[in-house]
């Protein structure tokens, strides 16, 4: 009688199909990834390297190599280039993660073509060339134009704090600083007195050459936390001066028209004119924080959690025909008020136009961004007010009053029955792409520390956005 189980045998060796394609499913994402890092244009990326000549016994040129610090060939950037697309698609950016998947991982096996690069190196290639693997980022998105999963019919802006790689508690207030910087300064005195007090007395009793190591060591502690500070400190003070030299120029700017409008009407302006700061007498606040380990990112409140967190404004301009991220950029800004112009001209610059209609919510309102002449053209629907969870304004038929002002004007244009549905479509717009990306794919904290580097990495992270947007549209990438 036969066995009732299937054959088991842990011990029998196998050898695997000859064609890596065959060691997965056909229509596998990692193919996809493959196909698609043949179509774009690396040379960024080559630029980077030196080759040499490769030669065979004979001394004939076979080919070249990229030449590495260590004489030995680099791994070639096709095959680091989509396993670092591949790891951030998958919700794997860790490098010690992705050198652990290039040995157990069947996909990252195929991927890799079965090398096992380790994670320094994915470190450093990612390290080295992000900000090229940024602007493949632009390259993508003309792929989604032309499978035809960009329209600007109606785009969708918004905004998520993602944690910054520090901690909070690693920040301090100027007000705290002022306070450590002369309790470091009285302790660092009082260490220099006793040192020279210890100094003499070891002079007497063990001649001039005798040296103690422990009082210098809690002296150098104290000195580095104090030069820390005080660089923390200078840096407050310098973006005080610079806030407050933007605040006079807007102040002088209003001023003026104030003098313009009063000449043309005749009749003198009610009110106080707008006071004009002195940036060499301004002082940061004193809740104003700097932190020590990524001085660039800053304190913000997390609207999902209500907590605050270390961290960076990550934007997103989001397409609503198959949300495709169209535009991106990270702020250093708490709020959202400052992003929408940008954002909106940024679409224009990737994609060559603006979109018909945008929407965005309350946090980017302000009379001066709805009006700004580079918006002309783009029917905006931002409303002034934030409205409550499950609260409608009621509709209404008629036109807006001649008289009505820029804020009244937006509040009656959301409360039309077209202006309802247009931004009833913004939550559906964009608010899945970030869930997307920070729950499916897991981003919820950069690798990197400065503006700049998590910038690049945020347009790393909208790009296998993309990326899985072309996948699962069915578009097929052609290798060049």
């Amino acid at each position: 009688m036969s066995a009732p189980f299937r054959e088991y045998d842990p011990d029998q060796a196998l050898l695997f199909p000859p064609n890596l394609r065959d060691w997965l499913p056909t229509g596998h994402l990692v193919y996809f990834v493959l196909d698609l890092v043949q179509s774009l244009d690396l040379g960024a990326i080559y630029a980077h390297y030196d080759f040499v000549e490769v030669k065979d016994e004979q001394g004939q040129v076979i080919g070249r190599r990229a030449k590495t610090n260590r004489g030995q060939p680099a791994y070639d950037p096709r095959m680091m280039t989509a396993l670092l697309i591949y790891a951030y698609v998958t919700g794997t950016p860790s490098s010690r993660q992705i050198e652990k998947k290039c040995q157990e991982d069947v996909a990252f096996r195929v991927l890799s073509a079965n090398q096992k690069p380790d994670h320094d190196t994915i470190a450093e290639f990612r390290r080295v060339h992000l900000e090229a693997l940024s602007g493949l980022f632009m390259q993508v998105l003309r792929l989604c134009q032309k499978a035809g999963l960009v329209k600007l019919g109606h785009v969708a802006l918004d905004g998520t704090k993602v944690k910054a790689n520090a901690s909070k508690h690693k920040a301090m207030s100027y007000e705290r600083m002022l306070e450590t910087e002369k309790r470091l300064e009285e302790e660092v005195a009082k260490l220099l007195a006793k040192a020279q007090t210890v100094d003499a007395a070891e002079d007497e009793q063990y001649g001039k050459d005798r040296r103690g190591d422990e009082l210098p060591a809690e002296l150098a502690r104290r000195e580095s936390r104090l030069a820390k500070i005080r660089e923390a400190k200078a840096a407050l003070e310098q973006e005080a001066k610079e806030r407050a030299a933007r605040d006079a120029e807007a102040a002088r700017a209003k001023i003026e028209e104030r003098r313009r409008k009063e000449e043309e009407t005749g009749k003198k302006i009610g009110g106080r004119p707008p006071e004009v700061p002195d940036p060499e007498k301004a002082v940061p606040e004193p809740k104003a924080q700097r932190n020590f380990t990524d001085p660039e990112s800053r304190i913000m409140k997390d609207g999902a959690t209500k907590g605050f967190e270390q961290a960076y404004n990550a934007q997103a301009a989001v397409d609503g025909e198959a949300q495709v991220i169209v535009a991106s950029a990270v702020t250093q800004q708490t709020n959202d008020k400052q992003q929408l112009v940008p954002m909106l001209k940024k679409i224009e610059e990737n994609v060559g136009r603006l979109p018909e209609k945008a929407s965005a919510d309350a946090g980017y309102f302000s009379e001066a961004n709805v009006t700004d002449p580079k918006l002309q053209g783009i029917d905006l629907h931002v409303p002034p007010d934030r409205q409550k969870h499950g609260q409608a304004d009621e509709e209404v038929n008629e036109p807006a009053p001649h008289d009505a002002t820029i804020i009244d004007q937006m509040r009656h244009k959301l409360k039309t029955a077209e202006g309802r549905a247009v931004y009833k479509t913004r939550k559906q717009i964009v608010e899945p792409v970030f869930g997307q990306i920070k729950e499916a794919r897991r981003f919820r904290r950069f690798s990197f520390r400065g503006l700049k580097k998590v910038a690049a990495e945020w347009n790393l992270i909208c790009l296998t956005h993309n990326l899985l947007k072309l996948f699962r549209s069915g578009w097929a990438a052609l290798p060049t």
